[in-house]
């Protein structure tokens, strides 16, 4: 149970590094259609869940990436009758990612870890200086 803090605070920078993961490969695909298929890139977002565990004395919970899933929302369209990927109508449809967006959830996942990594330091500097009390 020492080290449970260090344990909740590595699974919080693991989930927030695929975040950071997904939003980047949301935003290198911000223009991408599959040239077999001829669909646009759907944006992925991660989907977390919380693990309670316990000391028998007082819950603790950890966080990881249950799975990864598609974000359903329409594609966004855009008028170009000359484009080979066209419709019926003129319209092509392009991937559903919003570069704006996804930046936003890229820094917020940034400074998310980074707490993790803080509330890290802190408990470990907390087991080195008790471990030198009782060195001496």
């Amino acid at each position: 149970m020492l080290f449970k803090g260090l344990e909740i605070s590595l699974t919080g920078m693991e989930a927030e590094r695929i975040r950071m993961d997904i939003a980047s490969s949301n935003l290198a695909n911000a223009n991408s259609i599959d040239p077999e298929t001829k669909q646009p890139y759907r944006r992925k977002v991660p989907v977390f869940e919380t693990l309670l565990t316990s000391d028998g004395k007082v819950p603790l919970e950890e966080v990881r990436v249950k799975k990864i899933a598609y974000d359903n929302s329409p594609f966004r369209e855009k008028y170009d009758p000359s484009s080979p990927l066209a419709d019926k109508t003129g319209y092509v449809k392009l991937p559903n990612v919003d570069p704006v967006k996804e930046m936003v959830d890229m820094i917020s996942a940034m400074r998310a870890y980074e707490a993790n990594l803080t509330a890290f330091n802190t408990h470990k500097n907390m087991l080195t200086s008790s471990l030198e009390i009782l060195r001496v």
